[in-house]
């Protein structure tokens, strides 16, 4: 894969590996024409390499990690770029915010400030390729025909499957020449072919891939003072052998789990979370389909005089098609990747463990990488199991009692007798704002940009009603809500399924008297006649579990 320009801009320049030499071979992408100036110092992704390799490999495999299992069976559903033909067969597609959707082009768009002369930007753009590994078995002729399995003399069992290939390719232009001119290069990948003998002479590994055809293009605007706005964008440029074509067949020819990194030098990228309130405006109007940009990297600290409070910057992006907070991290005490992200190591690890011998024989034959998670659990240290029970991330002062400055009466502990005595879930209230809330209370949400997530963010400004009053084991007030104007609001209440929020998150809108009965035409209303369960407090051991 090589650099070329095109007529709408400059060309695009390669950077090099971490160890100097040139990003060649077919996983990592081009290199750079000789003599490049501006080669990278390190990797300036490096410390985001773990978390980007959950989002590269998130779903390529589940549990039970079988090729028979269903779950298996339906694979590559984020970031998933494919020929825009086949894509819009049917009609455009609809954007949307992350990668869930099948989509023909990626796009981010971030705002970037500039600290000092001469600044740069690195985008690095990652995905995977899909190959399919084919068994065959040799045949009294001396050919070779296609087979689902094939167990070898050494009684190792071999099945075909889809696998994938990881790609790579690195980019990095002066800000100033993305200034003058969008900066377009190539991402693509030739079609393939791999034979590999079995034991025995019992036949042969075929792994085959399809050419991948895709383009990135860089380009940035100035806004104003040192602020920027950086889009990048990525687009399937192949053709769909047919796009009336089963997803399994258009997927030979799309990009996987299709995600970018940003960096430079001398720049600094401003959260779409929650920005400075000078840039809200700037970032309201920023553009992302199909992707998520949050920070990488590690949190800033306000006592080494990285935030302000006034929002957060970063020196590095990571644009996900999974919604994710800013500055994600891999949890410590995770010993490897399970392929699952949004679950629960020590769960995972349990039912794995769990599995039969004929289980564990099928996931080794599927796919390698389902062999490795078995090895990693089946040799497990005791001690590096234990760490996957849960671990305490931070711990927050007392809460004071809000009529004085003296602590709030001691409670018991929460696994002690006794702790839950007294509290009552949906009578009792919470000051907010010097307003006494709780059940039956209209609210509006105000979620905080900090420390909440993408899905809180969603309905800030919503108008909602507080169901009831929780309590968790550090102290913390949280109250359930429900939504005005969700249609399944009466079906949420009845099950207990609420969003929970913080009193600092939420702004009274009317007195509560405890006296007045509720609206007979709140969906709460009628539920209340026909006794539904308590609403569920959020398990206390999940705030324990391992992130």
């Amino acid at each position: 894969m090589s650099d070329t320009g095109d007529d709408s801009g400059a060309a695009c320049v390669a950077v090099r590996n971490q160890d100097g030499g040139q990003s060649g071979g077919q996983d990592r992408g081009e290199g750079p024409a000789p003599g490049t100036p501006y080669a990278p110092h390190g990797d300036p992704f490096g410390r985001m390499s773990g978390v980007a390799d959950a989002v590269l490999y998130e779903g390529y495999l589940l549990y039970p990690y079988r090729r028979s299992s269903g779950k298996n069976r339906v694979r590559w559903q984020f970031g998933v770029l494919l020929p825009r033909e086949w894509v819009e067969a049917d009609g455009p597609v609809a954007v949307g915010i992350s990668g869930s959707a099948d989509s023909w082009y990626q796009q981010t768009e971030c705002l970037v400030r500039v600290r000092r002369p001469g600044a740069v930007v690195r985008v690095r753009v990652r995905c995977l390729q899909m190959q399919h590994k084919q068994i065959e078995k040799a045949g009294d002729d001396g050919g070779f025909r296609a087979v689902e399995s094939l167990r070898t003399d050494d009684g190792t069992t071999h099945l075909s499957f889809d696998e994938a290939v990881p790609r790579e390719v690195d980019r990095a232009r002066p800000l100033e020449e993305l200034l003058r001119g969008p900066c377009r290069g190539p991402l693509s990948a030739p079609a393939a072919a791999q034979a590999e003998p079995l034991p025995g002479g019992a036949g042969r590994v075929v792994r085959r891939r399809e050419a991948v055809r895709a383009h990135t293009t860089v380009a940035a605007e100035h806004l104003g003072s040192d602020v920027y706005r950086l889009r990048v964008r990525t687009e399937n440029s192949g053709s769909a052998s047919d796009p009336r074509a089963p997803r399994g067949e258009a997927l030979r020819r799309a990009l996987l789990a299709t995600h970018t990194l940003i960096g430079g030098e001398g720049v600094e990228f401003v959260s779409q979370i929650d920005p400075p309130a000078a840039l809200r405006d700037h970032v309201r109007d920023c553009r992302n389909a199909f992707t998520f940009p949050v920070l990488g990297g590690d949190p800033p600290h306000a006592d080494n005089g990285t935030d302000d409070g006034s929002g957060t910057t970063g020196a590095v992006v990571l644009s996900s098609p999974i919604i994710l907070p800013d500055h994600p991290q891999v949890a410590p005490e995770s010993p490897g990747d399970l392929h699952d992200a949004a679950e629960i190591d020590e769960i995972l690890t349990l039912r794995t463990m769990l599995l039969t011998d004929e289980e564990k024989a099928e996931a080794r034959a599927t796919d390698p990488r389902a062999a490795r998670i078995l090895d990693r659990v089946d040799t497990m240290p005791r001690e590096v199991f234990s760490r996957l029970h849960g671990a305490i991330r931070s711990l927050t002062p007392a809460a004071l009692s809000p009529s004085s400055e003296a602590p709030a009466p001691a409670r018991p502990a929460w696994w002690q007798e006794g702790a839950d005595d007294g509290l009552s879930p949906t009578t009792d209230t919470v000051l907010v704002d010097g307003v006494p809330v709780g059940g039956g209370s209209r609210v509006r949400l105000c979620p905080r940009g900090r420390g909440a997530d993408a899905q809180d963010m969603f309905l800030a400004g919503r108008t909602a009603r507080v169901a009831a009053v929780f309590h968790d084991v550090d102290a913390g007030v949280h109250l359930a809500v429900t939504v005005d104007g969700d249609p399944a609001a009466e079906l949420h209440g009845w099950y207990g399924r609420f969003h929970y929020f913080r009193p600092d998150e939420l702004e009274p809108l009317d007195q509560l008297d405890p006296r007045e009965p509720l609206d007979p035409l709140d969906p709460l209303g009628p539920l209340a006649q026909a006794d539904p369960p308590t609403p569920a407090a959020p398990d206390r051991r999940q705030q324990r579990r391992t992130t």
